[in-house]
């Protein structure tokens, strides 16, 4: 069973707060607040979804390179391969 799948709950409950935290931030642009303020949601959503990325990198090395159950050197290297492909896009 993927990482994902099995920490579903727990992932979406993370989404669901950095949906809260987005629209916190739009109503705090839409009633014109100060940039300090505006500056701390943004801040604040960054650290949310750095936070599930994390999250999510951590599971991906643990189940799809790390994993001793993982036999083939194939796996590994695709697991591996995708996590360098996520983390090019991420760090653009």
């Amino acid at each position: 069973m993927s990482h994902t799948i099995r920490d579903k709950a727990k992932l979406l409950a993370r989404v669901r707060r950095i949906q809260g935290q987005v629209q916190a931030l739009e109503r705090a642009l839409e009633a014109e607040k100060g940039c300090a303020e505006i500056l701390h949601q943004i801040a604040a959503v960054r650290g949310a979804t750095s936070g599930l990325m994390t999250v999510v990198l951590e599971e991906h090395v643990r189940a799809h390179i790390a994993d001793p159950a993982i036999t083939s050197a194939a796996e590994r290297t695709q697991g591996a391969d995708e996590l360098i492909e996520v983390l090019r896009s991420y760090l653009k």
